[in-house]
């Protein structure tokens, strides 16, 4: 008699991925952001993981184009910065739900995934941003590189309200 083992889908499975970035770096896995040249970035939550179903996660359309680079608050890991191909930034912040697992109808723990919400969004270029970098000192100071050939100094400002 053959056993066989359901293996659980990759969290991204075929998805064209431009980015990764977990929420923080000195604690156990959080949240997983993950960009995609659909314009469209996935944040998984990965506290728990479903034998078949895999990580509980929540889809965004957020840019037009290709989204290069997702970049946490280092002081606050709710808070991310996505980068477009049409020149854009958005600020988003994610919502955690009121429980972050429940049981599936076999009793297994399935995760249930947050929300998303845009804070804010500029155009900076007409050419695609292809990084940003937070400071880990300065709140809401960043740096963002483009195709045009520019390195721009940013202020994020209000970041102390969220």
């Amino acid at each position: 008699m053959e056993h066989s083992r359901v293996q659980p889908q990759s969290p991204l499975g075929s998805l064209p991925v431009c980015s990764l970035e977990f929420d923080r770096t000195d604690i156990m896995m959080n949240k997983l952001v993950a960009t995609s040249l659909e314009g469209k970035f996935h944040v998984y939550d990965m506290r728990t993981q479903h034998p078949t179903k895999g990580f509980a996660s929540v889809t965004e359309k957020a840019h037009k184009s290709t989204i290069w680079q997702v970049r946490h608050l280092p002081q606050n890991r709710d808070v991310f910065m996505t980068t477009g191909g049409v020149g854009s930034l958005h600020l988003w912040k994610y919502e955690y739900p009121a429980q972050r697992s429940r049981k599936d109808p076999d009793g297994v723990d399935i995760g249930v995934a947050g929300m998303v919400s845009l804070l804010q969004n500029v155009t900076l270029s007409t050419q695609p941003i292809s990084s940003i970098d937070w400071s880990p000192d300065k709140k809401g100071l960043c740096v963002s590189t483009s195709f045009d050939q520019t390195v721009r100094v940013l202020i994020v400002t209000k970041l102390n309200k969220l």
